[in-house]
């Protein structure tokens, strides 16, 4: 097995897990520490939030592993048959479908919607009981898919040669 695939293999691993964990801590506690305090106060702070994780560490790890599933779900399906690609193009699929895509397509427009709403007014407070429902729903989903794409791509390095 080449040593640059097994690379990317290790760093799609950590870049899962750890966006995994991320996902996973607004799943068990955040929002719902959030969701415990004044309307105004938990839409104010999940606005600061949606508008300091996209200047972090967060992104470059969220698209970084988008950019080497997409890497190994091509090498994948090209050797499909042999050791650890079925694991491989799952590890992709995951991460692509339930981490990355929902995301694009459930949680930003959520987001989105939550940033254009004043936190004081009544019109916060519907928007942010809809998003409290919905956002954490997909959020759950890409923690689930974090998850497997982790497992996936563990189970591959295993079935390396």
């Amino acid at each position: 097995m080449a040593k640059w695939l097994i690379g990317l293999t290790y760093l799609s691993s950590l870049g899962s897990g750890v966006i995994a964990g991320i996902f996973f801590a607004f799943s068990t506690f955040v929002m719902t520490a959030l969701a415990r305090l004044p309307a105004s106060q938990g839409i104010a702070a999940m606005q600061w939030i949606n508008m300091t994780i996209l200047q972090t560490l967060f992104s470059f790890v969220f698209m970084g592993t988008a950019l080497t599933s997409v890497v190994l779900g091509g090498v994948s399906f090209m050797r499909l048959g042999t050791p650890g690609a079925l694991y491989l193009l799952m590890g992709s699929l995951f991460y692509l479908a339930g981490a990355f895509l929902v995301t694009i397509v459930f949680n930003v427009p959520l987001n989105d919607a939550l940033a254009a709403v004043d936190p004081g007014s009544s019109l916060g407070s519907k928007v942010w009981q809809h998003y409290l429902t919905h956002w954490v729903a997909w959020n759950h989903v890409r923690t689930i898919a974090s998850l497997a794409s982790l497992a996936s791509f563990i189970l591959a390095l295993r079935r390396f040669p």
